[in-house]
């Protein structure tokens, strides 16, 4: 039986490292992705209009930053109005999804010819199952993971041949220690450690860098004395099961030791496809509704196009909305048929759409349909449609 080596592979800094290949002057310069707006445009004399962060206003979040942005403070989630804060003169860019998923294909498909077991985790990470791939059980004396970090070593080449792009990746007997060495030496590193290196290479990081340890979680073990993982891993089990409860307490305390069995799953059926986008500023149901008909039915259109190139068709389509009071209400209706044209889509959402209150202001608006299948597939009977609300909607736009 083979050793088991599982790697995380980690792109660097994924969507400003994909603008960077558009725009190639700006290396070296802070840049923030994220918060909306244009993409830049020629100025007078021919050269791109960059936006920059300073006077920001609004809610957009930060999707990703470069590592010279980074350094100033800002890092992915934060919110723009607090990077424009911290680094005023960061260049701004608008985030290019369709481009990012692009670049996202590319990768895992230069992957896939070297290592086909992979789990797919997002945009732009991935576990890859080595234990059977030729070479990666290779030792050396004092490296009993030299032919896994050759591996690594051809990924990362593999992966820059076909995207241009760098990448860092970790190597471990387990997905829970490969993600934490993905992390260990980025931009474009190769990390790889074994269960006997815990004590040097883990147990001295905190709590928090480990996946599946919240902010939450972090303060009440550091409230409870135990700021490292090595302090972790030293603390009773059953203390722990006391305190966090059975099933987190049992993790926590396994967690620490190192101890993984999950397998890398290379399919699942996805149970829903779903867009949504969250607005700059707030927009009523009746004042904006010319400009919220624009964005619904964009976001079936771009929805309709996810189903196609994914090959799915569904019968479940939902509706969900975020009033300006943070309170966020769905409802979803179920077809005869399945569908994924966007008109059928909107058509469907807009349905739901009369199922919801709309005297308050909304932040966000999605659209997402479910109940999956293959075009052509036996479909069971369909439930009665719920009775539809009654006030005049931005939904009944043609």
């Amino acid at each position: 039986m083979p050793r088991r080596l599982i790697a995380h592979l980690d792109m660097d800094a994924f969507y400003a490292s994909v603008e960077l290949l558009r725009y190639p002057q700006l290396r070296g310069l802070p840049v923030v992705i994220g918060g909306g707006g244009k993409a830049p445009e020629p100025g007078p004399d021919g050269e791109l209009q960059f936006a920059r962060l300073r006077g920001y206003a609004g809610r957009g979040v930060v999707a990703t930053a470069t590592y010279e942005a980074r350094v100033l403070g800002v890092h992915s989630a934060m919110g723009m109005m607090k990077a424009a804060a911290l680094a005023p003169e960061a260049v701004r860019l608008p985030a290019d999804f369709d481009r990012y998923r692009h670049y996202s294909r590319l990768f895992k498909a230069a992957v896939a010819e070297v290592a086909p077991c992979i789990e797919d985790r997002g945009i732009d990470e991935i576990y890859i199952d080595l234990s059977e791939v030729p070479g990666a059980q290779d030792e050396r004396p004092a490296d009993p993971l030299a032919g896994a970090r050759n591996l690594a070593a051809i990924l990362q080449a593999r992966v820059r041949e076909a995207t241009r792009l760098s990448c860092s990746i970790g190597v471990a007997p387990n997905k829970l220690l490969a993600k934490l060495c993905s992390e260990m030496d980025k931009p474009g590193g190769i990390t790889g450690i074994t269960h006997d290196d815990l004590a040097a290479r883990i147990w001295p990081l905190p709590v928090r860098r480990l996946n599946g340890i919240g902010p939450k979680s972090g303060e009440r073990l550091r409230a409870l004395g135990i700021a490292t993982l090595g302090e972790l891993a030293a603390a009773d089990p059953d203390w722990l099961v006391e305190r966090f409860g059975k099933s987190y307490g049992r993790w926590l305390h396994a967690a620490a030791h190192g101890r993984d069995e999950r397998p890398v799953v290379t399919y699942s059926e996805p149970k829903s496809v779903s867009r949504e986008t969250t607005f700059e500023r707030d927009l009523h149901p009746r004042r904006d509704r010319e400009e919220l008909g624009a964005i619904f039915t964009r976001l079936c259109v771009r929805l309709a196009e996810d189903l196609a190139r994914k090959g799915y068709v569904g019968r479940t389509v939902g509706l969900k909305l975020r009033y300006d009071d943070f309170r966020t209400v769905t409802r979803d209706v179920t077809l005869e048929r399945p569908v994924a044209d966007a008109a059928a889509i909107r058509h469907a959402a807009g349905q739901c759409l009369k199922r919801v209150p709309l005297e308050r202001r909304l932040r966000l608006l999605g659209v997402r349909v479910g109940t999956l299948s293959r075009p052509g597939e036996p479909q069971p009977d369909a439930p009665a449609a719920p009775e539809p609300h009654t006030l005049p909607l931005f939904g009944e736009l043609p």
